[in-house]
């Protein structure tokens, strides 16, 4: 999946467990980007989702995991 591809499906979906994964899961600089997330209008969305497209791409994958119950992957 190439980054427009990602930028795209981040856009379309709703940013409420992406965020939240950021803020439970992520460190000081992740969870600063989840509250950022919850109060940005949707230009900034873009913005932001623009300039740290990977970093929200991992999180959005750890929010929808936390969305369906599933238990956040073990790291390490």
């Amino acid at each position: 999946m190439t980054d427009a591809d990602r930028l795209s499906t981040l856009l379309a979906s709703e940013p409420y467990w992406t965020a939240h994964a950021l803020k439970t899961q992520g460190s000081r600089f992740h969870r600063a980007l989840g509250d950022a997330l919850d109060a940005a209008d949707a230009a900034n969305r873009r913005k932001l989702y623009q300039t740290w497209t990977a970093e929200f791409w991992d999180f959005h994958g750890r929010g929808l995991r936390l969305k369906a119950g599933e238990p956040p992957p073990a790291f390490g």
